[in-house]
C-alpha cells in the first residue's frame, strides 16, 4: 500500500460557517470537506488547510492537501500513479455534486509527499470591503458604513504598517502560536464602485490579525487618531491599544502562493 498526497484548491462562502478548522460543536468548511472527500474516495480522509480563517470570512482560494491510499478495490485509486486528467476531472465533478452550494473545488493536483498546504506558503492575501449605501446584494459580502472615511489618510497608516514586523497588537491573545512577525508586502486601500476596499498581502497572518488592523486605520480614516499614532499602538504589542475587530462578512481570503504551484 502506497499514498499519495495531493493538493486540492477551493473556495467558499463563510457565512452558514465557522471557519476552516473543524471544531466540536459547530459546522466548519474542514469538517464538510473531509466528509465528502471520504464519500467520493471511500476511505477516511483528513485535509490539512493553508490557514484557518474565522467564523463568517470568506475564501476565493483556498488550498488543503489530504493523502489517498492506492486500495485496488476503491474508485480513483486503481493503479499506483496519480490519477489522470480524466479521473481528476470526475473526483472534482463528484466533489461538487455533493458539496453545498457555498462551497466549491476548483482544482485537484497532485505534489510531492512532503508538500504542505500550510507551511510552503509563501504569500497569503486578504480583502476587506466596505460599502456606503445599502445594497441588498452585497449584505454578507461587505460592510455597510454609513460616513466615508479619509482614504488618502488610512493609506498614509498603511504604510506606516508596512514598515513594523510584529503585530502582537493586532492578535488575539492566547493563539499559542510562536511568533507574532509577519512580513506584509502590500497594504493598501482602493477606492471602488460604491466603496472602498483594503489589500493586503503578507507572508503569514495572526488570528483576527486583518480585522483589527482594518479597525485601526477605520479610526484613523475617521480622524479619531493620526496616521503616526499607529506607529505607537504597533509598538506598545498591546491589543487593547488597537481599533475593533471589524464584522467578518467583509473580509476575503483572495490568493495563496506556493513556490511549485504556478500562478494562474
Amino acid at each position: 500500500m502506497t499514498t499519495q498526497r495531493y493538493f486540492i484548491e477551493l473556495s467558499y462562502d463563510g457565512t452558514n460557517y465557522h471557519g476552516w478548522q473543524t471544531q466540536p460543536n459547530a459546522v466548519a468548511v474542514q469538517e464538510v470537506l473531509d466528509k465528502t472527500l471520504a464519500t467520493v474516495l471511500r476511505q477516511p480522509i483528513e485535509t490539512v488547510g493553508c490557514g484557518r480563517t474565522d467564523t463568517g470570512v470568506h475564501a476565493k482560494e483556498f488550498f488543503a492537501h489530504f493523502d489517498v491510499e492506492t486500495i485496488d478495490d476503491r474508485p480513483w485509486t486503481i493503479d499506483d500513479r496519480p490519477w489522470t486528467i480524466d479521473e481528476t476531472a470526475a473526483v472534482v465533478r463528484s466533489l461538487n455534486s455533493i458539496l453545498p452550494k457555498d462551497i466549491a473545488i476548483k482544482n485537484i493536483f497532485p505534489v510531492a509527499a512532503e508538500a504542505h498546504a500550510r507551511f510552503d506558503a509563501t504569500l497569503r492575501s486578504y480583502e476587506y470591503h466596505i460599502h456606503f449605501n445599502k445594497d441588498p446584494f452585497k449584505t454578507g459580502y461587505s460592510w455597510e458604513l454609513r460616513d466615508k472615511p479619509d482614504v488618502e489618510l488610512m493609506n498614509e497608516a498603511a504604510v506606516i504598517i508596512m514598515q513594523y514586523t510584529d503585530f502582537s497588537c493586532f492578535s488575539k491573545s492566547n493563539t499559542q502560536v510562536k511568533t507574532n512577525n509577519c512580513k506584509i508586502s502590500n497594504a493598501e486601500w482602493l477606492i471602488k464602485d460604491d466603496g472602498i476596499v483594503f489589500q493586503i498581502s503578507a507572508d503569514r497572518f495572526l488570528r483576527n490579525m486583518v480585522r483589527a488592523i482594518v479597525g485601526t486605520l477605520l479610526m484613523v480614516g475617521r480622524k479619531e487618531i493620526e496616521p503616526e499614532t499607529v506607529r505607537t499602538i504597533i509598538e506598545s504589542k498591546n491589543r487593547s491599544n488597537a481599533g475593533m475587530s471589524v464584522p467578518a462578512c467583509g473580509l476575503f481570503l483572495t490568493q495563496v502562493s506556493y513556490p511549485f504551484v504556478a500562478e494562474r
